[in-house]
C-alpha cells in the first residue's frame, strides 16, 4: 500500500526459505539513493547498513508458545533523503503478528509477495553491493520490507511482533532472539531486553550462555528474565533455557557434535523450590571470626558481627553449631557442639555480641581448633572461615599451616572460607577451601561484607543433596567439569559440562543421580535423555567446555606450580576457541593478526613464520599490542597478597564456574579474532583463517571466487557455510573434513 500524503512506500516480502539450524541474525536497514524523490539527490557516501541506535526486546513466553515484541531505532546520519531494504529474520515457523514503521502518528500496513521474488531482490543486494556480511541471511526465513522515505539526521523507529512454538528437547525449553551477527553490517547501539515466563509446572534451570542475567519475580512456576548490553560491545543472540519438572530434581541436557569428532554436552540440575522443613538435612557448622586489631579497620567487625548473627538466627532447631573468635589466641562459645534451639541460638547472639578487635592473627590454631568440633556423625558438616589479614602470630608458615589441616581433615567437611580486603593470602585461603570441599570467596574494601556473608549463610543453611554422584547410563565421557560434584542446596543448581563420544546415536539414556538428604540416602533418575553423533544445535559448547577446561589447569599451575604441558595445553586452548589466558597475546600489525606465546613462540594451528619477540612486540613503532585481558607476561602465581592477588583468584573462579560466553569484544578486538559458531577466525595477511586450519595438512580443498556463481551454488548446498563467509571477501574454513578457500572477486 501506498500513502499518498506521507510520501511513504510500503511492501513486505515474506521469504519462506528453507529453515536451518543456524543462529539469526540481526534485522538491519541496506540504505540506497531515494529513487523516489521529485529531485534527485546528490551524491552521497551510504554506509553498508544504517547504525542500529537501540534495540528493546519484550517477550511474554506462556506454556511453550513465545510472542517477541522488538522496537529497533536506526539512525541516517547521511546529508540525504534514502530509501532502504529492511531485512529480519524470523524464526522457523514464526508468524509475523504486526509490523509497523512509525512517522508520526502514521502505522502503515503492507503487503506479502513470493519468496521467488524476495530470493532474486536479496540475491541482487549481495551481488551488487559485494558484502559478505549480507550472507548471514542466506538460508533463513526472512521478513522484508521497503522502507521510504528516511530523512537525512534522523531516526527511523520499526516494531515487529512474531510469535512461535519453542522447542523442547530433553525436557529443556530454549528461546533465542537475533542480535550477534548483524554487527558485520551496522553498528548496535544500547541493547535492553526482558522475558516473561509463564509455565503449567515448575520452572527450573534458568541458564543463559550467551548474557549476564538478572532473574526477578522466580516463583514456582513464573520467571522475569531480564539483560542489558551497552553500546560499543560486540553483541550476541540472545539464548535462554529452561527446565519445565514437577519432579524433585529438574535436568536439563543439551549437546553439540560434529562429524568424526568428540561431542559436548552441558547437564543442569537443580531441587525444587518448595521442601519442606524436615526434608533439609540437619548438619553441623562451625563459625570462625577473625577479630584482630585490624578488623575494626572500615567497620568491618560491626559489618562481621551482623553476618554472624544472621547466620545463626537462621539456624534449623535440629543444627548443631559453635562459633570460635580468633586474634592471638582462639576463643570458643561452648567446647563443644551445641543444638541450635532457642537456648543454643540465644547463646550463640550473646557471644557474638561481646566479640571486639584486638590483638594479632593465629590463624593455624583456629583453624585446629575449629577442625576438633567435628565429630564422627553422618551429618552435612560445614566450617566458614573469615578472616582480614595474614598469619602473624603462632605458625606463619602457609605451607605448614595447610600441612596441619591436611593432617587434621575431616571426612565429609566443606572448608568456606573468606578473605575480607585485600591483605590475605590468596594461597593459603584457596588452598584450605579446595582441599575440604569448599570454595573460597573474597570481600573487596567496595562489597559490602554483611550483605555478601548473609547471602551465603542464607544459601548453605539449606542442604538438599550431600555426597554427589552420577550415573550417566554406559555414555562415555571425559574432562568432565567442575571435577567433583558440589553439594546442592535450595535455590542453586549444578551446571556440568563435558565431552563425549560414542559410535552411534546413544537414544532413551537412563542416568542416576546419587546423594544423601541428611542420613539417608537417595536416588533420582533421569530417563529418555540423547547423545547423538550429529547435533548441530548448541555451538557455544566447545567454546565453553574450553572455558572450563582453561579454568581448571590454570588452577593446577597455581596450586602446584607450572608445567610445559599445563602451559602448552593452555596455549592450544586458547588460540584454538579464543578464550583469554595469561599465556596468549595477540600482535596486530594493522589488518594482520597473530598468536604468539609469551615466549614468542608460535603454537597455534594454522599459523607459521619467523620468531617475534616480546620486546618487538613492545618497541616496534608500527605494531601495537592488543593489552587487556591479554598480557604478555604471564601473571600466573606471581603473587598472594594485595589486590592483583585477590582479583586472580575470583577470576580463576569465575573461569571454572563460567556457564556464559564473554562477547569477543569483551576479549579481544573483533579486527583481530571473531568466533563464529563454534569456530575463531583470525585476520592473517587480509584473510580470515580457521584456527583449525593447517597448512600442510592433506585435506580435501575447494576454492571458489567471491560473488561468483559457484560460490552461490555452494551456499545453496551447504548453507551453514554461509556465516563462515559472512567474515570477508578472502576467507579459509575447514568444514566437514574439506577446506573451503574464498578469494576475492576480480575487478
Amino acid at each position: 500500500m501506498r500513502n499518498r500524503k506521507a510520501l511513504i512506500g510500503l511492501t513486505f516480502i515474506l521469504l519462506l526459505v528453507a529453515a536451518t539450524a543456524m543462529s539469526l541474525a540481526q534485522g538491519v536497514i541496506v540504505p540506497g539513493p531515494c529513487r523516489r524523490c521529485p529531485v534527485p539527490p546528490r551524491t552521497v557516501a551510504l554506509p553498508r547498513a544504517l547504525p542500529v541506535k537501540s534495540i528493546n526486546i519484550d517477550t511474554k513466553i506462556t506454556g511453550q508458545v513465545a510472542t517477541t515484541h522488538v522496537e529497533q531505532v536506526f539512525r541516517n546520519d547521511t546529508d540525504a533523503t534514502l530509501e532502504g531494504t529492511y531485512i529480519f529474520p524470523i524464526p522457523e515457523s514464526a508468524s509475523i503478528v504486526e509490523f509497523a514503521i512509525w512517522d508520526g502518528d502514521h502505522k502503515l500496513v503492507g503487503e506479502v509477495r513470493s519468496r521467488e521474488e524476495a530470493r532474486k531482490i536479496y540475491d541482487e543486494i549481495v551481488r551488487r553491493q559485494r558484502d559478505p556480511g549480507l550472507l548471514e541471511y542466506a538460508g533463513r526465513d526472512l521478513f522484508q520490507a521497503s522502507i521510504f522515505p528516511i530523512p537525512p539526521h534522523s531516526d527511523k523507529k520499526l516494531e515487529l511482533t512474531y510469535t512461535q512454538v519453542l522447542k523442547a528437547e530433553s525436557g529443556t525449553v530454549s528461546y533465542r532472539y537475533p542480535l550477534g551477527i548483524g554487527h558485520n553490517l551496522a553498528q548496535i547501539g544500547e541493547v535492553t531486553g526482558r522475558v516473561d515466563i509463564e509455565a503449567k509446572e515448575p520452572i527450573r534451570n534458568i541458564y543463559s550462555p550467551s548474557h549476564d542475567v538478572d532473574l526477578t519475580n522466580h516463583g514456582s512456576r513464573n520467571a522475569r528474565v531480564s539483560f542489558e548490553s551497552k553500546a560499543g560491545r560486540e553483541p550476541q543472540d540472545f539464548q535462554l533455557f529452561y527446565t519445565i519438572s514437577r519432579e524433585d530434581f529438574g535436568l536439563s541436557l543439551l549437546t553439540h557434535r560434529e562429524p568424526g569428532k568428540d561431542g559436548y554436552f552441558l547437564m543442569m540440575l537443580s531441587p525444587k523450590d518448595d521442601w519442606s522443613e524436615n526434608e533439609y538435612a540437619a548438619k553441623d557448622i562451625v563459625f570462625v571470626l577473625d577479630t584482630s586489631g585490624s578488623m575494626n579497620d572500615e567497620g568491618k567487625i560491626e559489618k562481621a558481627r551482623s553476618a554472624l548473627l544472621f547466620g545463626i538466627k537462621s539456624l534449623h532447631t535440629e543444627d548443631r553449631f559453635n562459633v570460635i573468635s580468633f586474634a592471638g589466641e582462639e576463643h570458643l562459645m561452648e567446647s563443644g557442639m551445641i543444638a541450635a534451639d532457642d537456648k543454643g541460638r540465644a547463646r550463640g547472639e550473646q557471644f557474638v555480641n561481646k566479640l571486639k578487635a584486638t590483638g594479632g592473627t593465629n590463624i593455624n590454631d583456629a583453624l585446629h581448633a575449629a577442625l576438633k568440633q567435628f565429630d564422627g556423625s553422618d551429618r552435612p558438616k560445614m566450617l566458614v572461615f573469615l578472616t582480614d589479614g595474614l598469619p602473624t602470630v603462632g605458625e606463619t608458615n602457609i605451607e605448614r599451616i595447610v600441612d596441619n589441616a591436611r593432617s587434621s581433615r575431616v571426612q565429609g567437611l566443606r572448608l568456606f572460607t573468606f578473605g575480607v580486603g585485600y591483605d590475605v593470602n590468596t594461597a593459603l585461603l584457596d588452598k584450605l577451601a579446595a582441599e575440604n570441599g569448599g570454595v573460597a570467596d573474597y570481600v573487596e574494601p567496595k562489597e559490602n561484607l554483611e550483605i555478601k556473608v548473609s547471602n551465603f549463610f542464607a544459601k548453605i543453611n539449606y542442604p538438599v543433596l550431600t555426597d554427589l554422584a552420577l550415573n550417566m547410563g554406559g555414555v562415555q565421557t571425559d574432562l568432565v567439569y567442575p571435577r567433583n560434584l558440589p553439594d546442592l542446596f535450595k535455590g542453586t543448581q549444578i551446571t556440568l559440562i563435558g565431552r563425549y563420544r560414542n559410535d552411534e546415536d546413544l537414544q532413551r539414556i537412563k542416568v542416576a543421580l546419587t546423594g544423601k538428604a541428611g542420613r539417608t540416602p537417595r536416588t533420582y533418575s533421569f530417563e529418555n535423555l540423547s547423545f547423538p553423533v550429529r547435533e548441530e544445535n548448541n555451538d557455544f559448547l566447545p567454546r565453553l567446555w574450553a572455558t572450563r577446561r582453561v579454568g581448571w589447569l590454570m588452577e593446577q599451575i597455581r596450586t602446584n606450580g607450572e608445567q610445559k604441558e599445563l602451559r602448552d595445553e593452555i596455549v592450544d586452548l586458547g588460540t584454538r576457541y579464543g578464550i583469554v589466558t595469561p599465556y596468549t597475546s595477540y600482535l596486530a600489525l594493522e589488518n594482520n593478526a597473530q598468536p604468539v606465546t609469551v615466549d614468542g613462540r608460535r603454537d597455534s594451528p594454522g599459523f607459521s613464520g619467523g620468531n617475534v619477540s616480546m620486546d618487538q612486540m613492545r618497541n616496534a613503532p608500527t605494531q601495537r599490542t592488543v593489552q587487556g585481558l591479554y598480557s604478555t607476561t604471564p601473571s600466573v602465581a606471581k603473587s598472594t597478597t594485595g589486590e592483583a592477588a585477590v582479583a586472580e583468584s575470583k577470576r580463576a573462579r569465575a573461569q571454572q564456574e563460567s556457564v556464559t560466553i564473554a562477547s569477543d569484544k569483551d576479549d579481544i578486538p573483533s579486527a583481530v579474532m571473531r568466533s563464529v559458531g563454534n569456530k575463531t577466525f583470525y585476520l592473517r595477511d587480509g584473510v580470515w583463517t580457521d584456527s583449525e586450519f593447517k597448512a600442510d595438512a592433506r585435506k580435501p580443498e575447494t576454492t571458489l571466487n567471491f560473488g561468483s556463481d559457484e560460490y552461490f551454488a555452494l551456499l545453496q548446498r551447504e548453507p551453514r557455510l554461509a556465516e563462515y563467509f559472512s567474515l570477508g571477501e578472502r576467507v579459509v574454513v575447514l568444514y566437514e573434513g574439506r577446506v573451503y578457500r574464498v578469494n576475492a572477486q576480480t575487478k
